[in-house]
């Protein structure tokens, strides 16, 4: 009799600790799903995020050059030109607002110092506009430091394809 309930607990133990691996194994698996699934997510947000950035900062950096030309060749920029150039810079802000949500840090770097590029070019674009450059402020300079712009560009780009996963060398 003893040795029917011992052979009887051992099956009822074993069926039970089966079952419990069992359990535990699908809450693993289940929580290995959801990683994955959300690591998905993170890097289609990241995708879309430094697509829209990368676009937005070109565009950006086109339009100020645009308007260098326009200032240049007519010496002032119509209603039309300016909000052409206003549009492109609050795309820009919005898209790098979205990016300082998202991107680590590795990449926020140098999207800061694109941000930074851009504004300060803005800046002497609207004061040039104005006609009221600061010191050693010329069209040359801002034309300068609008090309300048385009190799802090090709940073960023690398930064974000190596955070995707897409490169690591220099693009």
């Amino acid at each position: 009799m003893i040795i029917a309930v011992a052979g009887m607990a051992g099956t009822l133990g074993g069926s039970l600790l089966t079952q419990r691996r069992a359990e535990r194994a699908r809450r693993r698996e289940i929580r290995l799903v959801r990683a994955h699934d959300e690591e998905r997510e993170n890097l289609a947000l990241r995708r879309t995020c430094y697509t829209e950035l990368n676009r937005d900062a070109r565009q950006f950096t086109t339009a100020l050059n645009r308007h260098l030309h326009i200032l240049r060749e007519r010496g002032t920029a119509d209603d039309t030109d300016k909000a052409a150039l206003d549009e492109a810079k609050a795309a820009f802000r919005d898209r790098y607002s979205e990016a300082q949500m998202i991107a680590p840090e590795h990449v926020l770097g140098p999207a800061q110092t694109v941000n930074r590029a851009l504004s300060d070019v803005y800046g002497q674009v609207k004061r040039l506009e104005r006609d009221e450059p600061e010191a050693g402020e010329t069209l040359d300079s801002a034309s300068r430091a609008q090309y300048a712009v385009w190799d802090l560009l090709r940073i960023l780009r690398t930064a974000m394809r190596r955070d995707l996963g897409v490169s690591s060398g220099e693009d």
